[in-house]
């Protein structure tokens, strides 16, 4: 026998699809709201006046509306209701960002503090992200949770690093961080959180093979707008792919694997910086347009392999996202030509739509997400 829903239950999931539409909407009037949804006015000016007084939306303005002959006040969401934080841990420093409920920055910071798997450490980078809170005038209970984008392979359920050797943080507990935070915190493998940007960014993506082309390769493989772990957590750790046995030593312990022939490491100078690198390079300097010419060949090899394994659309991101233009594309392609059976149409190539703060946001996406999808809000 089937459950009757309940008057609160009605009630709870009208609340619900009035939110959400507002979301959608960014800027809407009860009218609207009234007509999309086929809610009566009483029941929508009866939620929006509850939820005004919950903090949840705000009265934002008037707004031109066909069902009136005169401005309806509009409504929007309260985007900073509630706020989730994302922090990029790195070796020699850190980042943190603060996100709204549409997944934007409000205010970010990198602070210069040297990994150590000791508890000073710990305690420094989690009142550093007390301080960065409290400096934005942040309440507690604002915050959904923290998320700690790693350079290491995370265990599903966020709570410990499965494989950390960049940063010789191998079982790793969130438990380090979380004891000193009184929000709910995990763990995302860094390639993930970028590529949980772009899913956020991108509505019209359903499947795809993410390239984080930054201080270290990573990759995330999309299907169905899941990014896939795989049996055993390592899924799409291309950067441990042998291309050159007996070339440059990878951090893995073994020679010649794609990350020392893709990463920030193995393209620039010490003490060189992106812009610097870009700038001579576009300009023609002989050494760097030479690096950045061997770059996009070795790019276009490892594309060109996996390609052949899963035909879809490759997106580039990571640090060097921002700096890659049509020019480099299209040298990509006439590569990927020489080396393919098949005659590739140029559809497949995409530059990432969220080339800056894409990991740190990545990793603040979740909380967010799990926020919306919530059935009581």
């Amino acid at each position: 026998m089937a459950k009757s829903i309940t008057p609160n239950q009605i009630k709870q999931n009208n609340r619900n699809l009035i939110y959400h539409y507002i979301y959608k909407k960014k800027k809407t009037s009860q009218q609207e709201i009234s007509y999309e949804l086929r809610l009566s006015r009483p029941t929508v000016t009866a939620n929006l006046t509850d939820m005004e007084k919950d903090g949840l939306v705000i009265k934002n303005g008037l707004i031109d509306t066909e069902f009136v002959g005169r401005k309806a006040a509009a409504y929007s969401i309260v985007p900073d209701y509630r706020i989730s934080i994302g922090v990029e841990i790195l070796k020699n420093e850190i980042k943190i960002i603060a996100v709204s409920l549409y997944g934007e920055k409000i205010d970010r910071a990198t602070f210069d503090i040297a990994f150590e798997r000791k508890e000073p450490y710990f305690e420094t980078v989690c009142r550093k992200i007390l301080e960065f809170k409290n400096a934005l005038g942040i309440r507690d209970e604002q915050i959904l949770g923290v998320g700690f984008a790693m350079q290491g392979l995370t265990a599903p359920d966020g709570q410990t690093i499965l494989y950390g050797k960049i940063l010789s943080c191998t079982g790793l507990s969130i438990s380090e961080f979380s004891r000193h935070l009184p929000y709910p915190c995990a763990f995302i493998h860094d390639a993930d959180s970028a590529a949980l940007s772009e899913l956020w960014v991108s509505p019209e993506l359903s499947d795809g093979f993410y390239l984080s082309l930054s201080r270290h390769l990573g990759a995330a493989i999309i299907s169905k707008r899941i990014i896939l772990s795989g049996k055993h957590g390592h899924n799409s750790t291309i950067e441990h792919i042998q291309m050159r046995p007996g070339g440059a030593k990878c951090y893995c312990g073994r020679q010649g694997c794609m990350e020392t022939l893709l990463s920030l490491e193995s393209l620039l100078k010490e003490d060189e910086t992106l812009d610097d690198f870009f700038r001579n390079a576009r300009n023609g300097a002989f050494s760097a347009s030479g690096r950045w010419n061997r770059f996009l060949t070795d790019l276009a090899d490892v594309i060109n392999m996996l390609h052949l394994i899963y035909d879809t659309n490759f997106i580039l991101g990571g640090y060097i996202a921002p700096y890659l233009c049509a020019e480099d594309l299209d040298f990509l392609y006439e590569r990927i030509q020489q080396l393919t059976p098949f005659a590739e149409p140029q559809d497949f190539l995409l530059i990432s739509k969220m080339p800056r703060h894409s990991i740190t946001i990545g990793a603040a996406l979740p909380y967010i997400q799990a926020f919306l999808n919530k059935p009581d809000i």
